[in-house]
C-alpha cells in the first residue's frame, strides 16, 4: 500500500523562519515605526521624495532584520574579528585618503562611497562580546585592559575624522559590554564623578571659558562651539544657537496636546532645521505636544527593557553581552537626540531611532534588531 505525503503548503513552510520571533519587540518596533512614517510625513511632505525614501528604508531594515535573525548567535561569533579588522582598516584607509566633505574626512571610495565608522556600531560590541566570551570564567584586569585597547582605536579614529555623534555611539557599544561583562564599580565611579566635576566647572566659568578667543585643549573648534552654544544659546541667536533656540521653542508651542497632525507652524514655516533628520524630535513635539512625547518615550523605554530581558535570558554569555550592549545603542540613541534638541545635550549628528531620516542609520538599527530577535530566538530553541 502506498503513503501519499502532501507536500505542505507556503505558509506551513515560511512559519519555521518566523517562529521564535520575539512579540513584544516586534510589537514596540512597529508602533516605533508607524510613529516615524506619521512624522516623516508631516515635516517632509515638501521635501522632495523624503517620506517615500524613509518607507523605502524601513522596508530594507526590516529584510535585514529577518535575514539575520535566521542566524544563529553562534554563527555571528564567527562575523566579529573579520569585521572589526576590516572596519579599522577601513577607517585607517578614510584617514590616509578619505573624502572630506563640510571639513569632515568620513568617507571613502572602495567602488562605492562608504561611511566606514557605521560599520563600528555593530562591529564594536560583535567584537568584545567575542573576546569576554573566550576569555569566560577566567576573566583579568588584563583582559579588561585589552577591551579597553579594542576600543579606543575605532572610537581614537572617528573623533580623528572628526564625527563626535558616531564616536559617542561606539563608545557607548563597546563599555557597555565591557560594564556587563564584570568591570568594577571602583573603576566605574571615579571617572563618573571626574565627568561630573568636569561639567561643573564648565558651566561655573562658562563666561570666561567661552570668551572670544579662549580655545580648549584636546576638543576642536568647532566641539567647543556646540558646548558653548549649549550654555548660552542667545549668545549667537542666528547663527550657532538657532539650531537649540528653534527646536526648544517648537517643543514649547506644542503644550500638552499638540497643535496637530500637519498643523506644526514652525515645522512647516521652516524654522527648524535639518526638520526630517537630526531635528525631527522637534516637529513631532510640536505637532503632538507632551501627550505625544510621553507615548513615544514610553516605546523606547518599552524596547530598551525588552531587549535587556532578552539579554538576561540569553544562553551563552556572548549572546548576553551582544544584546545588552545593541539594547543600550538603541537607547544611546534615543536619549542623545531627545537631549539636544531639548537643548540639554550638545548639537550632534545622532538620530532618533526609526523616526529620523537616514538610510544608513535605518540599516544599522535593521542589523541590531535582527541580532536582538536571533539571540531571543535562540533562547527559546534551547528552552524547547
Amino acid at each position: 500500500m502506498a503513503v501519499v505525503f502532501e507536500r505542505p503548503s507556503l505558509p506551513q513552510r515560511m512559519m519555521p523562519l518566523f517562529r521564535g520571533f520575539d512579540g513584544p519587540l516586534a510589537f514596540a518596533v512597529f508602533l516605533l515605526a508607524c510613529a516615524g512614517l506619521l512624522t516623516m510625513f508631516s515635516s517632509g511632505y515638501d521635501h522632495g521624495t523624503r517620506f517615500l525614501d524613509h518607507s523605502r528604508n524601513m522596508l530594507i531594515a526590516g529584510f535585514i532584520m529577518f535575514v539575520v535573525a535566521q542566524i544563529p548567535p553562534q554563527r555571528l561569533m564567527a562575523f566579529a574579528v573579520p569585521l572589526y579588522v576590516l572596519g579599522v582598516t577601513l577607517l585607517i584607509a578614510v584617514a590616509v585618503f578619505g573624502i572630506t566633505k563640510k571639513g569632515a574626512k568620513r568617507w571613502v571610495n572602495v567602488g562605492v562611497i562608504i561611511q566606514p565608522s557605521e560599520i563600528l556600531k555593530i562591529a564594536m560590541p560583535l567584537m568584545l562580546a567575542w573576546w569576554f566570551q573566550k576569555r569566560e570564567g577566567q576573566l583579568r584586569p588584563l583582559d579588561f585592559l585589552v577591551a579597553g585597547a579594542l576600543l579606543a582605536v575605532p572610537v581614537g579614529l572617528i573623533v580623528k575624522q572628526p564625527d563626535l555623534g558616531t564616536a559617542i555611539l561606539v563608545l557607548a557599544a563597546g563599555l557597555s559590554v565591557i560594564f556587563f561583562a564584570g568591570l568594577s564599580w571602583k573603576l566605574i565611579i571615579p571617572p563618573v564623578l571626574l565627568g561630573v566635576v568636569g561639567i561643573v566647572l564648565v558651566i561655573f566659568f562658562e563666561p570666561r571659558l567661552c570668551a572670544d578667543g579662549v580655545r580648549w585643549p584636546v576638543l576642536h573648534d568647532y566641539q567647543q562651539q556646540r558646548i558653548c552654544t549649549l550654555l548660552d544659546p542667545s549668545r549667537d541667536p542666528l547663527g550657532k544657537g538657532f539650531h537649540i533656540i528653534q527646536g526648544m521653542i517648537a517643543i514649547g508651542s506644542g503644550g500638552v496636546l499638540g497643535k496637530g497632525f500637519m498643523q506644526g507652524t514652525q515645522t512647516h514655516l521652516e524654522f527648524i532645521p535639518e526638520r526630517t533628520t537630526d531635528f525631527i524630535f522637534a516637529a513631532f513635539s510640536e505637532e503632538f505636544g507632551l501627550l505625544g512625547n510621553l507615548l513615544l518615550i514610553g516605546g523606547f523605554i518599552f524596547l530598551v527593557l525588552r531587549g535587556l530581558a532578552i539579554a538576561l535570558e540569553a544562553p551563552t554569555l556572548f549572546a548576553r553581552l551582544l544584546a545588552g550592549s545593541i539594547t543600550l545603542i538603541f537607547f544611546t540613541y534615543a536619549f542623545v537626540n531627545m537631549g539636544m534638541v531639548s537643548g540639554i545635550l550638545p548639537v550632534v549628528g545622532v538620530p532618533l531611532p526609526f523616526i529620523s531620516y537616514g538610510g544608513t542609520a535605518m540599516v544599522t538599527l535593521g542589523l541590531g534588531l535582527g541580532i536582538l530577535m536571533s539571540i531571543a530566538k535562540s533562547k527559546r530553541l534551547v528552552q524547547s
